[in-house]
Order: C-alpha cells, then sequence, then structure tokens
C-alpha cells in the first residue's frame, strides 16, 4: 500500500468508488480507496439498484440524471458491465393531492430537458400490466431512469478510476486519523499509514464513526430496509420489454421486474432503527432477520394494488440497513473546522444520485467550489441542533414518509419543539401556526380567536389563505409585528474587521452608525449569501441573513481566513428579535424610546444601539415588507419584557401579530428576492440584480474578476416578478416558464400578494425576454397560466412608504 496521496478516499460502495473516479477524472492521479472489506460491502451490495430522477429538488435531479447518464461511459471506459435496465419511471396517484403532484413534477420536467409526460392509466397498464387501475386516478412516467447491477455499477466506477491512476486497497481497516499542523492528515490503517492532502468520508453505515474519529457527529442513522422478490409472474411471460419501474404513492410501494418475476418494496410508517448508537466494525455482506408479521399489513396493500404479487409465492426476502439523514438528502461537502475533510454520506439513493455527488464533491476539493448549487446536500444545512436524539427521532419519520406527498404547507412535527424563543409560549397563545427553521420554532401564521391553529396540508390555498389576507392587510394599513429571532446573526469584531469583511463581501462597507445590504459572492461570482452589515462602531459590525444559512455561512467566514484581530462568532442563542412593519410603526417604537425617530432624524438604514422599554438594545430603521419599519435586537433574558411592552404600547394603534406567510406575500408585492428560495449560489450578482449592491470601485474582494467581466457582458438571464393568472394555486418552485411552447426559465418562489390582488410568481428568464410587460405561460399543476412581468414592484413601486 502507498504511504502518501492527494486524497484517501474512506469508504468502497458506490458513492466512495464514484467519488474516487472523479477525484482521477478531474485529474488527481494518486488518489486512493481504502475499504475495510470487499467493495459493496456495506449497504451497496444489497440495493435493489434503483435509478431515477425524481426530486423535490431541482438541483438534485439534475445530478441524478446526470448519475443515469454517466454509466454508459464508465461501462466503455472500464469494460465493466453496470448491469443497466434503462426502462425508465411510472409514479401512481389515487388522489387529488398525489395527482397534483405528479403535475408539479412535470412541470419542472420541462425546464430540466427530462422526458416526462401525464398518462393515462390505460396508458400505465401498457408500461406495468401488473397495476389494478381501480385504486389509481393518475400517472406520470418518465423516460429516465431504470435499474442496475449495484455489484457490477460499483467495480466500474472502480476499475475507471484504477485507468486514471488512482488505487483501491481493500481488506485495509481505517483505525484514526489525525490532522497535521499544516492541514493534511495521516491515516492510520492496520497496514500502515498514508499521509493524505485530503480525506474524504464515504464510509456509509461507519460514516459516525469515521466521523467521530475526527470529534464530530454526523447527524446519520441506518434504517431497516426490506424488499420481496417473486416467484415468475404469468403476466410477465412474452413481453418483449420489462415492466416500468413504478412507485406507488399511496401504498408506499415500489415495484420493478426482477428476471421473470417482480421485486417489491416499502418503506412502511414504522420503521425500525438499526445499530442505533454503533455500527458493528465486522459488520459485512450481512442481511438482517426477516420480520414479515410486522411488515405483512403493508406488503399486503401491495398485492392489492399489484394483485399478480399475491398470487405467486416469495422467491427470496431482503432486509438490509441503509443510511439517512433527518431530512433524507445527503450529506456533502466540507466540514467546518477541519481542514481538507469531506464527507459524502446518507446517500440513499445511491446508485441514482452517486454520480452527482462525485461530480460536484471532486469540483469542491479541485476548485474549491461545487460548480452549482448544492445547498439541500450540503453537510451545512445541520447545525448543532441536529444531535444524536433529533437524528434518532427525525429519520424515522424521513423514512416513512419517503413515499409520502411532502406538501409545501406542511410542516412535519417529530422532534418538535427543539429550539424555542422566550416568546415561544406566547406566540403559542396568541395562536400561532408554527413551523421549523433551523430547528427553532417560527410563527406561520396566527389563527384568530375560535379557530384552531391547524392547516390542511395542500398544493392549493388552504383555510390559512383569507387570514394570512388580514395579516398582510394590517401591516400595510396600520403596524405588525414579526418575530426576527429565526435570522441568522453573527458578530465580527477586531482592529481588522473592516479591511477583512471589505475583502469577504462585494458591497461597500458602512460607516459607523448605518447598516447596508451586502451580497457575499464566491471566485465565480455567484451569490453565496444575501446579507445585511450594520456598523456599530469602527471595529464592530453585526451581520444578518437567513436562519437555516447559519453554518453555511460560518464555515465560508472561516474558509475566508480571518486574521489573528478579527473575531467572528454566532449570535443564533444570544440575540433575539422582532421587526415593527406598517405607516404606525414609527408611533409604536417611538413610546418606548427616547430618541427621535423622525424621517430626519432616524433615517433609512440608520442603526443605534439604545434603550427600547426596559430592553437595552439595537434598534435599525429596515425591514423586508417594503413599509416603514424596525428591527429591535436584544439579549434573551430582556425579550419577553420587550415583547410584553410592544404588544401593549401597540394595543390602541391596530398592531397584530404576522408571520411567515405574510411576509412572503408582502415581501414578493415589492419584488424582492429571497435567499435560499430566489438567489442561490446558481446565480450571479447581475442575474439576481444584487449587482447594483456591488461595489466595483473596490480594488479586492471575492468574485470581482468574475463579475467585472459579467458587466461587461450582460447576464445571460434576470430575476423578475411575474403577475400570474392563477385560480386556486400559486406556484410552489421551479415550474417551467414557457415561451412559445418551449420551457425558457423557471420559478424559484410564489405567494399571493394579498395586498395587490395579483398571484405572484419569482423566477428567472433570458434577459432578452425579461423586459416589462413580457408574457409567459407557467404549467401550475397541469394547468397552463399566463404570467406577465413586472418590472416594477406592485405595490408602491417609489418606495415613498419605506422612506416615509
Amino acid at each position: 500500500m502507498k504511504d502518501s496521496a492527494r486524497a484517501v478516499v474512506i469508504g468502497g460502495g458506490v458513492v466512495g468508488a464514484s467519488v474516487l473516479y472523479h477525484l482521477a477524472r478531474i485529474g488527481w492521479g494518486n488518489v486512493l480507496l481504502i475499504e475495510k472489506s470487499e467493495l459493496t460491502s456495506g449497504s451497496t451490495w444489497h440495493a435493489a439498484g434503483g435509478m431515477h430522477t425524481f426530486n423535490g429538488e431541482a438541483n438534485i435531479s439534475r445530478l441524478q440524471k446526470y448519475t443515469i447518464d454517466l454509466y454508459r461511459e464508465i461501462e466503455r471506459v472500464s469494460g465493466q458491465s453496470c448491469g443497466l435496465h434503462p426502462n425508465g419511471g411510472l409514479m401512481l396517484a389515487a388522489n387529488q393531492g398525489e395527482l397534483d403532484s405528479l403535475r408539479l413534477i412535470c412541470s419542472r420536467a420541462r425546464y430540466l430537458g427530462m422526458e416526462t409526460e401525464m398518462i393515462s392509466l390505460e396508458q400505465a397498464l401498457e408500461y406495468n400490466p401488473l397495476i389494478d387501475p381501480s385504486f389509481f386516478i393518475g400517472a406520470l412516467w418518465r423516460a429516465d431512469g431504470g435499474h442496475c447491477d449495484p455489484s457490477g455499477t460499483t467495480n466500474a466506477y472502480a476499475k475507471a478510476a484504477r485507468q486514471l491512476g488512482a488505487s483501491v486497497e481493500r481488506f485495509t481497516r481505517v483505525e484514526s486519523l489525525s490532522s497535521r499542523r499544516d492541514g493534511t492528515w495521516d491515516v492510520v490503517t492496520d497496514k500502515g499509514t498514508v499521509h493524505a492532502e485530503h480525506v474524504v468520508n464515504c464510509a456509509g453505515l461507519w460514516a459516525r464513526e469515521v466521523g467521530r474519529m475526527v470529534g464530530i457527529e454526523l447527524p446519520v442513522l441506518a434504517m431497516e430496509h426490506h424488499y420481496l422478490i417473486s416467484e415468475d409472474l404469468p403476466e410477465l411471460k412474452g413481453r418483449t420489454r420489462e415492466i416500468v419501474n413504478t412507485t406507488d404513492y399511496a401504498g408506499e410501494i415500489y415495484v420493478r421486474q426482477e428476471r421473470g418475476g417482480a421485486l417489491i418494496g416499502t418503506y412502511e410508517p414504522h420503521g425500525v432503527v438499526w445499530s442505533p448508537l454503533e455500527t458493528p466494525a465486522d459488520f459485512s455482506m450481512e442481511l438482517l432477520p426477516e420480520d414479515f408479521e410486522r411488515l405483512a399489513p403493508y406488503f399486503e396493500v401491495g398485492f392489492r394494488h399489484f394483485p399478480a404479487l399475491g398470487r405467486v409465492g416469495i422467491r427470496k426476502a431482503v432486509n438490509g440497513p441503509f443510511t439517512f439523514a433527518p431530512d433524507g438528502n445527503p450529506l456533502v461537502g466540507p466540514v467546518r473546522g477541519l481542514r481538507n475533510y469531506w464527507v459524502a454520506c446518507a446517500v440513499m439513493a445511491g446508485f441514482s444520485q452517486g454520480g452527482g455527488i462525485g461530480l460536484v464533491l471532486s469540483r469542491w476539493m479541485a476548485e474549491n467550489d461545487p460548480g452549482q448549487d448544492i445547498l439541500s446536500m450540503d453537510v451545512a444545512r445541520f447545525g448543532a441542533f441536529a444531535t444524536p436524539k433529533y437524528t434518532s427521532i427525525k429519520v424515522p419519520e424521513n423514512y416513512s414518509r419517503r413515499f409520502r406527498l411532502a406538501y409545501p404547507n406542511e410542516e412535519l412535527p417529530a422532534a418538535r419543539p427543539v429550539r424555542r424563543s422566550p416568546i415561544y409560549e406566547r406566540l403559542k397563545a396568541a395562536g400561532a401556526c408554527l413551523g421549523a427553521n433551523y430547528g427553532l420554532e417560527n410563527a406561520l401564521w396566527f389563527a384568530p380567536p375560535g379557530v384552531e391553529p391547524v392547516e390542511t396540508p395542500t398544493y392549493r390555498r388552504s383555510e390559512a389563505f383569507p387570514i394570512v389576507r388580514a395579516e398582510c392587510q394590517a401591516v400595510r394599513s396600520a403596524v405588525g409585528l414579526y418575530e426576527t429571532t429565526n435570522y441568522g446573526k453573527y458578530e465580527v469584531a477586531g482592529g481588522g474587521a473592516r479591511a477583512w469583511l471589505d475583502r469577504v463581501f462585494s458591497s461597500r462597507l458602512p460607516p459607523p452608525g448605518r447598516l447596508a445590504l451586502a451580497p457575499m459572492l464566491n471566485p465565480a461570482g455567484r451569490i453565496v449569501g444575501d446579507l445585511t452589515i450594520a456598523c456599530l462602531a469602527p471595529d464592530r459590525f453585526l451581520i444578518f441573513g437567513s436562519g437555516f444559512a447559519e453554518e453555511f455561512h460560518l464555515r465560508w467566514f472561516s474558509q475566508a481566513d480571518p486574521p489573528a484581530d478579527v473575531f467572528v462568532r454566532s449570535l443564533a442563542s444570544t440575540l433575539n428579535g422582532v421587526s415593527i412593519a406598517g405607516p404606525r410603526s414609527r408611533e409604536l417604537v417611538q413610546r418606548l424610546t427616547r430618541i427621535d425617530l423622525s424621517a430626519a432624524a432616524f433615517k433609512l438604514f440608520q442603526v443605534r444601539e439604545t434603550p427600547v422599554g426596559f430592553a437595552p438594545s439595537i434598534l435599525s430603521r429596515a425591514g423586508f415588507t417594503g413599509e416603514l419599519g424596525y428591527e429591535i435586537w436584544t439579549t434573551p433574558d430582556y425579550f419577553a419584557t420587550l415583547y410584553d411592552e410592544l404588544m401593549e404600547a401597540g394595543r390602541d394603534l391596530g398592531l397584530r401579530l404576522f408571520g411567515g406567510r405574510a411576509l412572503s406575500s408582502l415581501r414578493l408585492e415589492k419584488g424582492y428576492g429571497s435567499f435560499q428560495k430566489d438567489f442561490r449560489p446558481d446565480y450571479t450578482a447581475a442575474e439576481t440584480g444584487l449587482d447594483r449592491f456591488v461595489d466595483f470601485s473596490k480594488p479586492d474582494f471575492t468574485g470581482r474578476a468574475a463579475v467585472l467581466a459579467e458587466r461587461g457582458a450582460g447576464p445571460k438571464r434576470r430575476f423578475v416578478i411575474m403577475e400570474v393568472a392563477a385560480l386556486d394555486a400559486e406556484v410552489i418552485g421551479y415550474e417551467s416558464i414557457m415561451k412559445d411552447g418551449a420551457a425558457v426559465g423557471y420559478v424559484t418562489s410564489g405567494a399571493f400578494g394579498h395586498c395587490v390582488g395579483k398571484s405572484l410568481a419569482a423566477g428567472y428568464v433570458p434577459s432578452a425576454l425579461a423586459h416589462d410587460g413580457a408574457r409567459f405561460e407557467i404549467d401550475i399543476l397541469g394547468e397552463m397560466r399566463s404570467a406577465t412581468v413586472r418590472r416594477e414592484p406592485l405595490y408602491d413601486s417609489q418606495g415613498l412608504k419605506l422612506r416615509s
């Protein structure tokens, strides 16, 4: 075994083999994969081998398409068959919600360039004659997908990697990892030590253990997963083509052909955690005991929906462990505080996603950029809240819902509440319907007296629609209060703070007493943060952004190498806040502070440390609604008192609580984009319109060369707000924007603008088509709806209310 490598990949499943191949393909010939047993010996060998492009996240769908297309290449390069069965995919809907879900998938597929269409049940039977159509009302077919041979595919990756100079060491156990001062690693194995520049944790079932070697506890847990293989089916004899891989939402069942019979698997509601504390070191190519008694009711549903399966015997039963993260998506990327330590684990759908993960991770390692937005797979989406207890509760919930619909207005109950602000109980008493953001409870809307704060999951307008309208109207006509504790919050202090921030951010930094909107770019000029910077003193700054991105941004700050005299810390648990918005907001806040809040004395984007009532506070004139407004920040010990004083002082002013749903409506009426939804690492400063905040005169900031080049050439696409002729449903995200029958763009977010009376959609279209009044169509749940670009905000286009 070699004693040095540019990168050591730990784990020889399909993901580890893919990472090895992609690193070699990108030019890193001196890379080594270490596997404690045989390749595929963890979860890979017993996988059903399904491959598909279905995913609620467009970028993951793209990576899944890349993975499937890659198999022909690695077969050619390696000479090893992947055992491909490219027979496509079929999804069945048993009720209106499921049908809406399939229509949404179909709309999204157009822009992604994936051959997908809604089909009749008669057509579905042609693809899969095992279906009993009486249980279903619709179907969706997609050309991409099928299944492959797990062992053949993994070995094809490994052989292709070896041909490019990579090495594979089987039956070699990693015993420990230790970092050197220069950020490199000593990988200690039972056959010697390898000095590596980078280490990649692709250990699958053992990802936790490899994480513990460096002092971290990854949020990953294994679940038992069962599938059955039937005896030969008479219904399949004589067919010239395999049945299409079929997903049954209602039955929580998947079915595909396996030789002359069928493979049927289930994600049962009451799944069983496997090895919850530690994965046995000697577990290798083993199956778990069958549990037919527990699973019988769930497979019986499958036998009813596919009755031919119930008429033959079972040839084989497979029960094996697979790992999951709390939300079901993989954990990919670098880990903050651990230089050159990477993860690619919790990849349950390895044969759909493994190739794409290898692609983005190899780019990330070689070029310091994954090359596209992978926020939904980034390991940084989980912070300290994702403890082992949290993971042990959320993973079984996710497993049980793998084939259930994910409604856009649905909040899942497991491991709730975890993080609570000091006014949590007060908001509940006020009727809050609560969601969770980065583990923190936050209000979505407030039920009026006599109404339960519950919402029916739906893709269409829910019973909360009129309630959200009333909240929006209260903000626009009087004054509203929104809790902002769920924002990301950071303090940067020290003698070198201004100079360092000036390089990290593309905007001009504000002077003391002011705040500024501050886009943060990567070297390619794409958006990695849409933040606000407040300067409280020459050497002290507060930064505010999206709460879900706290770990993501902390990692970005640490990778920007703050000098020794700059200190960066999260204020997530030490600063609570509220936004006060509306024409009477000045009157309300003035009642609790002695500083002059008149328009001339306290201008837009001014910030000051001052008491507000009893609470020592940071007060700024800012907000996200487009109204006159203020943000007030204080410490947790004062926060409940601040809230009580504001509610009392606003009683006669018409003060009303409002939640995140109203905020989404209000900000789209003003044309404001939101990070993660509208502004992501796929988009450049000019595409988003955030280039208006870039200080092009600065000689040095991250992404400067890229934004200057784009400034000269112009952006290829632009962010726009569209007025949509919707009936009873708003856009959700990633629906295709159509022009003359072709997909030319896609939606990023949407809401009903209650104060302008219009359904609104945000998204990206080609720059040449992004003019005011440009007309498009958007497929909303199977119906084409006209959409018209509005370049000026539909509400208060001149910003007079904001500056009043």
